[in-house]
């Protein structure tokens, strides 16, 4: 099967789950989008009240701040793929449940190894923390990893993994905007090697 007929079997696996609770209260599943040969993938935590309305990764203001930050170093989102650990948004915008990410990141992880990243940036705790686990690294908290490079083993991939604060976080903290700006910075540099 190609990649593309690989992916929509995902997608179609998630339009139709109901494996955590998180089915009865979303309105659209979002599966995440963007290049199947992206040397990039980003991670987020979950969808937020617009990505739930829209069925897309990153749409509210935390995806604007990311487009600009995407845009500051020549890339666009055409050429990364956008995803995240929980496909439905929890209520209220809530931390995932231990079983909810129990539930979906076999998803996740089935696009990890379409895709074939070299890359993986996870945005905030929640996505670093799973993708630590799947590479075998202590996670140690956001604060303390972000913008650090780390080379992995990820689902028998070899990958640059590089944990980066969430945009959402950013968005209220310029501290914390002016640090996830500076690891896209890192990215950068990451690209031309």
């Amino acid at each position: 099967m190609s990649k593309s007929e690989l992916m929509e079997e995902v997608v179609k696996e998630i339009l139709e789950c109901k494996k955590c609770e998180l089915w009865r209260s979303r309105r659209n599943p979002v599966p995440g989008e963007g290049s199947l040969d992206a040397k990039i993938m980003f991670i987020g935590e979950a969808p937020g009240y617009w990505e739930d309305v829209k069925g897309k990764p990153f749409v509210g203001a935390a995806g604007k701040l990311l487009d600009k930050l995407l845009a500051g170093i020549g890339l666009s989102r055409e050429e990364v793929f956008i995803g995240n650990i929980l496909k439905c948004r929890p209520p209220g915008n809530r931390d995932p449940q231990p079983e909810e990410v129990r539930a979906c990141t076999p998803y996740l992880d089935r696009q990890i190894r379409i895709i074939r990243p070299k890359i993986i940036v996870t945005l905030g705790r929640y996505a670093s923390a799973y993708i630590f686990s799947k590479a075998g690294i202590s996670f140690s908290g956001i604060s303390k990893v972000h913008g650090k490079i780390y080379h992995a083993d990820v689902l028998d991939l070899d990958v640059t993994l590089i944990p980066m604060y969430h945009p959402a976080v950013a968005l209220y903290n310029a501290k914390l905007k002016s640090a996830l700006e500076e690891d896209f910075r890192i990215l950068a540099v990451q690209l031309e090697e």
